[in-house]
């Protein structure tokens, strides 16, 4: 008679150290698992409890302005820092690490409405109500003493005078150019003291302008009369040209993605764009029940930031309709301007109380050295997570988000508008001749015309 015995090699199951784990072999044949979606389901429940128990986003704020944070900009070429300046001409460059001044840069005498650094991260363009555009050196990141002192006070390099106010900036990606948005589109070159290039389109003024990251010769703007520009200054004109129902107040395009931009606008919505086809939105993002102010997006491309006059910043998917996050204090008033970190980790925002408040962009992400067996098992809560997340309670749980009472009874009256709206316009369609009244769908209904 001959018997089958089990046999291991002890090499295989032995620990080299007492710290060692010890060596477990699955056998994951789903008939010897009856139980293993229950199980995964009640590991899905937990992991989606953990994340709101763990859920702490604010880091910290940045204070040392004496008025409103009214722009932003971030320095490609240094991961710590970042730009801001105030409506009382004040321009500083902070190091986020330790959320103090590295340095500031005086000398507009008005409000600075546009701040953008060149790719190399070496010059800082500002320009503001004063009438002047003023090219700055930006020092190089040595840290060790971040205290303001006389030494580091920057003087700026180059100063431009011109006839109007300036509304905003932005330098070209590869280049020397940048642009400036007020009166008319200006372009403009480091080394020359007058515009290169000028457009003008109608006698409404321009308030914001964003370079395509793809291409460097394409731009877009969006102006006072409601109107989203796209301008090709290889062909010294604009290539196309939309009017919408309200005015869009910042513009960003997706780095992953160059062919596409969202528009913040001052309907408390944002319409992502395909700039071949600007007839239809690709996509709306609601939530904000207040003007959108600016808008940023993630290094990656798969999400962007907005700040709203509703005193609340949230993150939206790029291709979904409702913000996957919202983010607020008591202390926080009106967003004007906010910006995602070149990693992707931090999400920035300015507002009308003077400070700039820095945030995680996963809000309950664990931060500093992570060890593989935490990442491992960070991974798997967030795959069961989203393996189960459209069965009732974990959705309930995961999509639940805490509102200020202002925002939230400002979401109830406007759903009780768009639901009589809509229950007017099913009414008047049911009690009218068949196809007499034809419905626009949402991602056309806020675009007037396309002007050629």
């Amino acid at each position: 008679m001959r018997i089958k015995t089990l046999s291991r090699s002890s090499d295989e199951f032995t620990r080299e150290r007492s710290q060692d784990l010890q060596r477990v072999f699955h056998n994951f044949d789903p008939s010897l698992r009856p139980m293993e979606k229950a199980v995964e389901y009640q590991r899905a429940l937990k992991a989606a409890k953990l994340e709101k128990i763990f859920a702490r986003p604010f880091i910290g704020a940045m204070d040392g302005h004496r008025d409103g944070v009214s722009c932003m900009a971030k320095n490609p070429n240094y991961l710590k820092g970042i730009f801001s300046a105030s409506m009382d001409g004040d321009i500083r460059l902070w190091d986020i690490s330790s959320r103090r001044t590295v340095c500031q840069f005086p000398g507009h005498q008005g409000a600075v409405r546009g701040l953008t650094a060149s790719t190399d991260g070496n010059v800082l363009v500002s320009c503001g109500t004063d009438c002047t555009v003023r090219l700055w050196n930006v020092p190089r990141p040595t840290l060790e003493d971040s205290s303001v002192s006389s030494e580091n006070i920057i003087k700026p390099s180059a100063e431009y005078v011109w006839k109007n106010a300036f509304w905003a900036v932005d330098h070209q990606f590869e280049g020397d150019l940048f642009a400036t948005a007020g009166a008319q589109l200006d372009i403009w070159n480091h080394n020359r003291a007058q515009p290169v290039q000028s457009f003008q389109w109608g006698t409404d003024s321009v308030i914001s302008v964003r370079f395509n990251p793809g291409e460097p010769d394409i731009l877009a703007t969006s102006a006072s009369d409601r109107s989203i520009t796209i301008y090709d200054l290889r062909m010294s004109s604009a290539a196309r040209r939309i009017i919408m129902m309200t005015k869009t107040n910042s513009i960003a395009w997706n780095p992953m993605e160059p062919m596409n931009l969202t528009a913040a606008n001052e309907d408390g919505n944002c319409y992502s764009f395909d700039g071949r086809k600007l007839d239809e939105a690709k996509c709306v993002h609601k939530d904000h029940v207040s003007a959108v102010m600016d808008i940023d997006f993630s290094p990656t491309g798969r999400e962007f930031v907005t700040g709203s006059y509703d005193r609340s910043v949230r993150i939206f998917p790029y291709n979904g309709g409702h913000s996957r996050e919202i983010y607020h204090t008591k202390r926080m008033q009106r967003v004007f301007c906010v910006k995602y970190s070149c990693d992707a980790t931090y999400v920035i925002s300015g507002s009308d109380d003077t400070n700039l408040r820095l945030w995680k962009a996963k809000a309950s992400e664990q931060l500093g050295v992570i060890l593989p067996r935490e990442q491992k098992k960070h991974e798997y809560n967030e795959a069961v997570k989203n393996r189960y997340k459209h069965l009732p309670e974990v959705k309930r749980i995961v999509r639940h988000r805490h509102l200020p009472k202002p925002i939230y009874k400002a979401l109830g009256v406007i759903r009780a508008v768009n639901d009589s709206k809509r229950r007017k316009e099913e009414r008047r369609k049911a009690h009218s001749a068949p196809g007499t009244i034809v419905t626009k769908p949402l991602r056309q209904r806020r675009i007037i015309k396309e002007v050629e």
